[in-house]
């Protein structure tokens, strides 16, 4: 009896936490809306009907699903520390520039990339909270690896898509306050161009999958990946996201950015040949029902690292927000397990402290 009873003020609860957030989902539609984003105007297409863009294999979340998942985030997701300290021992020196390459985990999807003498900058967040809002919204729990002061100059931004946690543009004007008159080149997708300008940001290059410019000897594409845009309401999904592959002197490396699993990697390879080194998300990936469509979890990570024929890959997207259900640890663990379950050998498939660098 007191089982039921107990599911039964389970149920109430879970329905009003429901209702509470459907009202709040309303008032957040007109509070929200002045955060939108700049959207895209141009030419349909296999992923663009002329408002909105799509994913080729379809991914698509209802507003029910949307409100469902964050009314029940607070009943479902596991305790975070309020703070955690990076080890310093496996923090490396930055150095100012890299023939070889050299790759240094900073936070979540933001790696300093030096190689064959350009450095390149992945995603960088370095905001305290990934949100529209500095008061509310996913609040970091650790350092960045690399402080802001310790990057080098930088070259080339690359920029998966426009969500907080990726497009942190409060990083990125720092950096053009920081190199005036050797501001970076900016990376993005389709129709991400206008925030930035709107920003001031005025050197960037949008692009759509299959399109590719070259910077510094290195040929940057952007290619097609399964996932969103959109940093409001009136915003959502009129942007483009997509993954990078840059050809190095060293080989193809790949950037993921933010995916759920399916054919592109295949395709990757297809077109690209064995990458010498891929970046991976592992982490932000429960509940399965709504997170499997756009972002993998380690078991499909390690299956991504496969199609594409990777020599080495790093995990990425793990440890830094809070963004899902599963613990701190979780996506670490899950990987391991994995790595198991395949026969390979972590050292194919690393995990770096935040700040450590790898030298190939």
């Amino acid at each position: 009896m007191g089982v039921i009873k107990n599911n039964w003020l389970k149920r109430v609860i879970f329905n009003k936490a429901i209702i509470v957030a459907s009202s709040v989902f309303i008032i957040a539609f007109g509070i929200n809306t002045y955060t939108s984003a700049p959207v895209y105007n141009g030419a349909v297409s296999k992923h663009f009907d002329g408002s909105k863009f799509s994913n080729l294999l379809k991914s698509d979340k209802s507003p029910w699903d949307i409100i469902t998942f964050f009314s029940g985030f607070m009943f479902y997701k596991q305790s975070w520390p309020g703070w955690v300290e990076n080890d310093p021992n496996v923090v490396g020196d930055v150095v100012a520039r890299s023939e070889a390459l050299r790759v240094t985990f900073i936070n979540h999807s933001s790696f300093l990339i030096q190689v064959d003498n350009l450095n390149i900058l992945t995603d960088p967040v370095y905001s305290d909270r990934v949100s529209p809002f500095p008061w509310a919204g996913p609040k970091r729990v650790r350092l960045p690896g690399v402080a802001f002061e310790e990057l080098p100059l930088i070259d080339v931004v690359i920029i998966s898509h426009n969500h907080y946690d990726h497009l942190d543009i409060e990083a990125l004007k720092k950096l053009y306050q920081r190199q005036q008159a050797s501001e970076p080149l900016i990376l993005a997708g389709f129709g991400n161009g206008g925030l930035f300008s709107e920003e001031g940001l005025t050197r960037y290059k949008d692009l759509d999958w299959g399109q590719s410019i070259e910077q510094g000897g290195v040929r940057f594409n952007f290619v097609e990946s399964r996932h969103r845009s959109g940093r409001g309401i009136s915003d959502q999904m009129k942007t483009l996201w997509g993954s990078f592959v840059m050809q190095t002197s060293m080989g193809p490396i790949y950037f993921a950015g933010d995916t759920g699993y399916g054919p592109h990697f295949s395709d990757a390879y297809e077109q690209f040949g064995e990458f010498y080194l891929s970046l991976l998300p592992i982490g932000a990936y429960e509940p399965r029902w709504f997170m499997k469509d756009i972002h993998l979890n380690p078991e499909e990570a390690v299956k991504a690292h496969i199609d594409l024929h990777s020599s080495n890959s790093l995990s990425m997207h793990f440890g830094t927000f809070q963004l899902t259900h599963e613990g701190i640890n979780k996506p670490v663990k899950d990987l391991a397990t994995a790595l198991r379950e395949y026969e390979m050998n972590s050292d194919e498939f690393r995990v770096l402290g935040f700040g450590e660098t790898k030298t190939y």
